[in-house]
């Protein structure tokens, strides 16, 4: 049997880093795939999987609008020399289409709107990262959330079950 060259050159095994509280903490509307602009050292911490998304947001500033993602958190990886060495907390360059940011910047201009970031994965080599448009949960909304999660849960393992 022969296999597909181009079709297993596209998986990847490299890790996927999912911010998980953005969805429990957001309403998220609208996605965008975006690429981002690291250092060396950055892609190799990347790849060990050492990036923490949670406290990290994205703003567009600039008058050519741009993305810029803050307060993400990629580890220094070890084996850099302090030359090339990066910040952990850096803002860095989000590379998206213009009419992209236009319209991000026009959805993410209302009151309560912000831009999260999702995922961090690699496609073909190259880091991209998963954004969306989040409005704040209240409380009571986390609460049913988790409360459907558990009865989704039940469900799933009642069908399972087999039936004598």
């Amino acid at each position: 049997m022969a296999r597909n060259k181009r079709k297993a050159d596209a998986h990847n095994y490299e890790p996927r880093i999912v911010n998980r509280r953005a969805r429990h903490d957001y309403h998220i509307g609208e996605t965008l795939e975006c690429g981002i602009q690291l250092m060396g050292s950055e892609v190799k911490s990347v790849r060990m999987g050492r990036v923490s998304l949670a406290e990290g947001y994205a703003a567009i500033d600039g008058d050519p609008p741009q993305l810029t993602l803050l307060n993400v958190d990629i580890a220094a990886y070890p084996h850099a020399s302090d030359s090339h060495q990066h910040a952990p907390k850096r803002p860095r360059k989000l590379l998206a289409h213009r009419r992209q940011i236009a319209k991000f910047a026009g959805l993410s201009s209302t009151k309560g709107v912000t831009i999260v970031p999702m995922a961090m994965y690699f496609v073909r080599g190259r880091v991209k990262l998963e954004i969306g448009l989040g409005t704040g949960k209240k409380q009571y909304d986390k609460r049913q959330d988790l409360k459907k999660q558990q009865s989704d849960r039940d469900i799933r393992r009642a069908m399972t079950r087999k039936v004598l």
